[in-house]
């Protein structure tokens, strides 16, 4: 994780790291705001479209 709840992000921010196929990509905000809770801890598996983050 990059970030924590409660910190404050900025569109184009980088939130995470995901690794997928062995190869390492940052996944940025989608908008300003707060990051209101962590959905995922490291080691999770996720799918396309599974919510890792709110941000309000």
């Amino acid at each position: 994780m990059l970030v924590g709840e409660g910190d404050r992000v900025e569109a184009g921010q980088g939130l995470l790291t995901l690794e997928a196929m062995k190869m390492e990509n940052e996944i940025p905000a989608p908008k300003n705001g707060t990051i209101k809770k962590i959905l995922i801890k490291k080691g999770d598996t996720v799918n396309t479209g599974d919510p890792l983050i709110e941000i309000e």
